[in-house]
């Protein structure tokens, strides 16, 4: 199994379509990427700790492989916007990966940069490329909350 990190707005429907694909054995929200140990929902949310709601995804490279996984995050949340998506604003809900190796790093790079080249979009990519870093699980309550809730954001 590996690891991979994605932050793209709110955790909830990041997770849950992460969950749903094959190829992925486990999915945690939680926080990444700040300079705090330890935050809570509370902290993260005043914007004050660095961190960005992000998700643990950790899949079997044999059934899914990290590019795939970079794809459907990219079509699943606005890449182009800074430090929101849609009504939830504030840099804890910035576009970011988060990789834990070189071939990670590259392919994210690369992904980026065929984006940014494509003409699809009309404004740059804002996802940032960020360190590895300790990853913070969220809350009880925030994990599958929307499955939990027999809500589904995704449609997949």
């Amino acid at each position: 199994m590996e690891h991979a990190y994605f932050a793209a707005g709110c955790f909830w429907g990041v997770q849950q379509r992460f969950s749903r694909l094959p190829g992925v054995h486990a999915t945690r929200a939680g926080y990444m990427g700040g300079h705090t140990q330890d935050p809570t929902y509370r902290e993260v949310c005043s914007d004050t700790t660095g961190h960005a709601e992000a998700v643990e995804v950790t899949y079997d490279p044999t059934e899914i492989d990290y590019p795939t996984l970079l794809s459907c995050f990219f079509e699943w949340h606005d890449p182009t916007q800074v430090n929101r998506q849609g009504p939830d604003i504030g840099s804890q809900y910035r576009s970011a990966v988060f990789p834990t190796n070189d071939l990670q790093r590259l392919t994210s790079e690369q992904k980026i940069a065929s984006l940014n080249g494509s003409g699809f979009y009309s404004r740059p990519i804002a996802t940032r490329i960020e360190p590895i870093a300790p990853f913070y699980a969220a809350e009880d309550y925030h994990q599958d909350y929307l499955d939990k809730r027999g809500v589904s954001h995704c449609g997949l």
